[in-house]
């Protein structure tokens, strides 16, 4: 069961290319998402095709794992198996923080109205919405604050610093 795919822009992504292919799965034509596990298992055969390769990583996975191979992968997925789990949130941290990862970082799993605005404050581009979510109520969710004190991935300066250049 699959859910819409919004932007952090605020928009619906049509046209979504992205394929999650499973471990045992044949690779087909176009951008893929593969497991961690299948990545390290298959990254030579992953890097020499031609056409854009992701990762998924799950909670327990650590970001780290893949610090190396971070300029080859044009999008890396946080799995949220659950409503209450919080450490996706910091693997993107980590990601557009510590190691600048500036690819497409896609929030997929049990993702939730609730959480839109603070997964793009977090760093996400992309995020794949459980299917029983309102997409009218998920566009207006991104856009709940308009002014933030503090820094995220989405501002990096806090309020009183971006008046002070101003």
């Amino acid at each position: 069961m699959s859910g819409t795919v919004l932007h952090v822009e605020g928009r619906v992504l049509e046209d979504d290319a992205w394929i999650q292919v499973a471990d045992d799965a044949a690779l087909p034509e176009g951008p893929v998402l593969v497991s961690h596990a299948r990545w390290q298992a298959d990254r030579e055969v992953l890097l020499a095709r031609a056409a854009p390769v992701g990762v998924v990583l799950g909670p327990d996975e650590p970001v780290d794992a893949l610090a190396a191979d971070l300029p080859h992968l044009a999008c890396i997925a946080l799995h949220f198996p659950g409503p209450g789990e919080g450490r996706p949130y910091s693997a993107a941290r980590l990601l557009r923080g510590r190691y600048a990862y500036r690819g497409e970082l896609r929030a997929v799993g049990a993702v939730l109205i609730d959480q839109a605005h603070f997964l793009k404050r977090s760093g996400f581009d992309v995020l794949a919405l459980r299917a029983d979510q309102d997409v009218p109520a998920a566009l207006a969710a991104l856009r709940t604050f308009s002014v933030h004190y503090q820094p995220g991935a989405d501002e990096p300066l806090p309020l009183y610093r971006r008046r002070a250049a101003s």
